[in-house]
């Protein structure tokens, strides 16, 4: 085995996970070489090596990479404590709980090397910070604190830790359920209800912009090229980032007005009609058929941005111009549109790029309001068919 050409393989595919550790051969004997916090300061990073003691052979290559997962994973965390790499012999250190932490890695590096969407690599680790570390990162707290390993406990414990009803609790729910599977382990079966997050029925009722007002807000945008992106949002119900990764050829005159909502997004390729369809003449849309440089000027190359950031860019706009709303309310005001319209639930979903649940889990009291009103129209007319002479 060539030693020096895997230990090269093995950096490069941390590097390639955004790791800024690498394993190194100094002698006969491997280390861990990289930035890591100071002795002194643990505010401050500056490179330095830990000695692992280990052999440059097979065996001691396997055990140094494991060791380069529970360093990464713990600086991640912000649970890096130099005592733990550093020989005592003080009886009372507080020893690692080296299985959960393998798993956790093995977890970690299951999301990475997971086949996905090509055009989705660049942003896996974005979604790995936002939508997984916050939670794992808590699970270990909840681990660590709790007097027995009883798995079970441990889930619905870190769950509980955040508010019933809360955004923040349905994704931790989400999140915990993915790395269960990857355990094989059966959650309770009453986890979906314990997770239950947040629609609009409860989250708002938030103030939705009536059409006359999100009319008077594009007005009131100075710069041409945020208009363009106020007037998609409000047309298309588009999330912050999809403006920019869209195709709007179809905008051009005598075309269908049918946008297609690249595969490069959060969830993918997905065609959006216009509602209203009045909108894309009166702001303008037209222009973007042929031209869609018109659009603002920012880094869109996921090589060096991510769709987080993309999506900050458009909320940073909004409180810049003072429109006092948020980017989201034009896509739920997009949403209860199609309600209004009568466009059957699960088309307005897969406009949306996301599930029929979510959608009416989401927008439950429009939805259900309009059921009602249905009804009570077919008994009105009804009625009044049986009362006609």
């Amino acid at each position: 085995m060539n030693i020096i050409h895997e230990i090269n393989t093995i950096n490069q595919k941390f590097a390639n996970q955004g790791c800024k550790l690498k394993i190194e051969k100094r002698g006969e004997k491997l280390n861990i070489r990289g930035s890591l916090p100071s002795k002194e300061n643990e505010n401050i990073k500056k490179v330095q090596r830990i000695s692992l003691g280990l052999t440059a052979d097979k065996l001691g290559l396997e055990e140094a990479q494991k060791k380069l997962q529970l360093i990464n994973l713990q600086i991640e965390l912000n649970q890096f404590n130099w005592k733990n790499w550093i020989s005592t012999n003080k009886s009372e250190e507080k020893k690692i709980d080296t299985d959960l932490i393998t798993k956790l890695n093995q977890f970690e590096e299951f999301f990475f090397n997971e086949q996905k969407n090509d055009f989705l690599s660049s942003t896996r680790r974005t979604t790995w910070n936002n939508s997984y570390k916050p939670y794992i990162k808590r699970l270990i707290s909840i681990h660590k604190d709790s007097q027995n390993d009883d798995l079970n406990e441990i889930f619905i414990n870190t769950l509980r830790t955040y508010s019933e009803g809360s955004r923040s609790r349905k994704q931790c729910g989400t999140s915990l359920s993915v790395f269960a599977n990857f355990l094989d382990y059966p959650l309770p079966k009453d986890w979906k209800s314990l997770s239950r997050g947040y629609g609009l029925k409860k989250a708002s009722f938030r103030e939705l912009p009536s059409d006359d007002l999100i009319e008077k807000l594009w007005a009131k945008i100075p710069n041409q090229s945020w208009k363009y992106v106020f007037g998609l949002m409000a047309t298309y119900g588009l999330r912050n980032h999809e403006v920019f990764f869209s195709d709007l050829s179809s905008l051009n005159t005598n075309k269908d007005k049918i946008i297609r909502v690249l595969p490069t997004t959060k969830t993918g390729e997905h065609q959006v009609w216009p509602f209203h369809p009045k909108w894309v003449e009166y702001f303008n849309l037209g222009n973007l058929g042929s031209d869609s440089t018109l659009l603002p000027k920012i880094n869109k190359d996921l090589k060096y941005t991510t769709l987080q950031n993309v999506g900050k860019t458009i909320t940073d706009q909004f409180k810049r111009y003072n429109l006092n709303i948020k980017p989201y309310d034009l896509r739920h005001a997009w949403a209860v549109r199609t309600i209004l319209y009568d466009l059957p639930d699960s088309v307005a979903a897969r406009m949306m790029g996301h599930s029929v649940s979510v959608h009416t889990q989401t927008y439950h009291h429009w939805i259900t309001k309009r059921d009602q009103q249905k009804a009570v129209n077919n008994a009105l007319l009804k009625f009044k068919k049986m009362d006609s002479p």
